[in-house]
């Protein structure tokens, strides 16, 4: 097994180094059941065997400290944010291990993995036989790959139930043990996603000063409306540059939801609809990339869009959010916080700037969109799996760790989650009047918190803080300390969200409970041909576009497209997948 995997990693680095030079050179029926998991094959101090043993207490009330030390290593995105801490190591990585390691006779060590290139880190690591203990991703491909190519280990559940009971009814109450598995064994555990179908925390700010200059007093709700504003400033010079971000596609993800039809065919769905493969030769698609194409001739997108490629920290790229910041383009988007950076920076260079929240519905063309759709998020946060190397005191250490972090209390007696998410009461955070922490985003000292409040140590836990209310969660995360308010817009975005998802407009991509082999083999080359085809088919003179999309797409089933799309509708005929919210 252990040789599969280190052969599948030197295809992977190969492709990466492809994907590299591409760059330099130039842009959201149901699994088996969980049975019984079968022993691991992985080295132990158990023959073997890493099943944890049974605690006659379940959970921390029947935890004693280790009788020899363990060492465990804990992922955690590294984002490279410039004012904030080193990942791991800082006042929460030590705070962990006085609160948590030392009671237990545990080192706990963080491990940094770039949030603009996971897989690569990780691989690196795999090959190495320097696993981390937990492996932990968002996207289910990734880990899927993971498992079935022998760097995550087997495990049980009624196991995992009696270290951690807490975190084991997390996922009953949110439906997620039917996602536990992959080939019909047991390889993963789950944290939860708040409100997964209406991700209110990205939120694309737009130029309200602009619209107004051009005559507009409201957010265009329409592409017509969108399309008219945005030539308008052209027209009105408003900026020296082209008004709208694009940049090379870094991840297979196609924004390609609101040119599906609906309902969508499910076939189609679980052939095409995939974070983890690029869908050039699917007609939604088509349809995406000729109207980027339609836009970047009427002058909307840089001419060098595609040398703009490094994806700073793992959701937009560092050249759109100077642009943004330097008053240049027309709209930015990205994660909400207290404490929002650019947002400060974007004010302090644009003193009389007035910014509004992007409609959802600006993308409508009736007979093209008809209405939003959106891709929602899993039904489930981070896809928690242990490592084929680690021991049974490591693996048994690792869901301590986290049962700990969701259901502990501290040594003064907080909950640890809320301590880790909102620091010190006085010094990182104050009570508001509903009893609600309010974090203070702009602290710099020593105990200051990391990313949006600590949220990749606490996404073992769960994905998005939550305090209180939908209402009061997201006046939680709304910018601080810059001239406007935001809150009931975001509140409102929220709605809409809501409503989009409430017509089943948002749903996610299909789970496969079986590995896709052919997208672990492709998925990486696929990306390279992608990102050049994207290029020519949006930078081609519009009369051009079919022939060369006809052209492309064809070479792009021949590069192994065709044999990801078959295999996954095999899985999708033996009822290997999700289903569809409407089916």
């Amino acid at each position: 097994m252990k040789k599969n995997w280190k052969k599948a990693i030197a295809l992977a680095m190969t492709s990466a180094m492809m994907v590299g030079s591409l760059s330099a050179c130039g842009d959201n029926s149901t699994p088996s059941n969980n049975t019984t998991a079968a022993p691991t094959t992985a080295a132990s101090s158990n023959n073997g065997d890493t099943t944890p043993a049974a605690n006659d207490v379940a959970g921390i009330d029947g935890w004693t400290p280790f009788a020899e030390r363990v060492h465990i290593t804990v992922p955690v995105y590294d984002r490279s944010k410039e004012g904030y801490p080193a990942v791991d190591d800082n006042y929460w990585t030590k705070w962990v291990q006085t609160e948590f390691g030392d009671k237990y006779n545990v080192d706990v060590e963080y491990v940094a993995i770039p949030r603009g290139d996971v897989m690569t880190k990780y691989n690196l690591l795999i090959a190495a036989d320097d696993t981390p203990t937990i492996l932990m991703e968002y996207d289910y491909p990734k880990v899927a790959e993971w498992a079935s190519n022998g760097a995550m280990q087997v495990i049980d559940l009624d196991a995992f139930k009696q270290v951690a009971p807490t975190y084991y009814q997390k996922m009953v109450d949110n439906n997620q043990l039917a996602y536990t598995d992959i080939n019909g064994q047991t390889y993963f555990v789950l944290s939860e996603r708040p409100y997964y179908n209406t991700s209110y925390s990205f939120v694309t700010f737009v130029r309200m000063d602009w619209l107004r200059q051009v005559g507009y007093d409201h957010v265009p709700g329409s592409y017509e409306e969108h399309k008219d504003a945005i030539n308008k400033i052209i027209e009105a010079g408003l900026t020296d540059q082209a008004p709208l971000p694009l940049s090379l596609p870094t991840t297979a993800y196609c924004q390609n939801f609101g040119f599906r039809d609906y309902p969508v065919d499910e076939a189609e769905w679980a052939m095409h609809s995939s974070l983890g493969t690029p869908s050039l030769s699917w007609e939604p698609t088509y349809q995406m990339l000729k109207r980027q194409n339609a836009e970047y001739n009427m002058g909307w997108y840089s001419t060098e869009y595609e040398l703009d490629a490094d994806g700073a920290d793992g959701n937009t790229s560092s050249q759109q959010k100077t642009d943004f910041i330097n008053g240049k383009t027309y709209q930015f988007g990205n994660y909400m916080s207290a404490n929002v950076d650019w947002l400060k920076a974007f004010y302090e260079n644009n003193p009389n700037g007035e910014l509004a929240i992007a409609s959802s519905y600006a993308c409508v063309e009736p007979g093209v969109v008809d209405f939003p759709q959106n891709r929602a998020d899993n039904p489930f946060g981070m896809i928690v799996g242990f490592s084929s190397l680690a021991t049974e005191d490591q693996v048994k250490a690792a869901w301590m760790y986290m049962e700990w972090m969701l259901a502990g209390k501290d040594s003064n007696g907080q909950d640890v989650l809320f301590t880790m998410e909102n620091g010190i009461e006085g010094v990182t955070y104050t009570l508001g009047e509903d009893g609600l922490p309010k974090v203070d985003g702009d602290y710099r000292g020593t105990e200051m918190l990391n990313h949006n409040c600590n949220i990749d140590m606490t996404c073992i836990v769960h994905a998005l803080k939550v305090d209180g209310t939908i209402e009061q969660s997201i006046a939680a995360i709304t910018p601080q300390g810059i001239p406007q308010d935001f809150t009931q817009d975001m509140i409102d975005n929220y709605y809409v969200l809501k409503e989009i998802a409430d017509a089943q407009h948002a749903y996610s991509d299909p789970i496969f409970s079986v590995e896709i082999k052919s997208e672990a083999e492709y998925s990486s080359t696929l990306l390279s041909a992608y990102q050049e085809a994207s290029v020519r088919l949006t930078k081609c003179k519009p009369e051009e576009f079919d022939a060369i999309y006809q052209e492309e797409a064809k070479k792009f089933l021949e590069a192994g497209y065709q044999e990801i799309i078959d295999e996954r509708k095999a899985a999708y005929d033996a009822g290997n997948t999700t289903k569809l919210p409407w089916n």
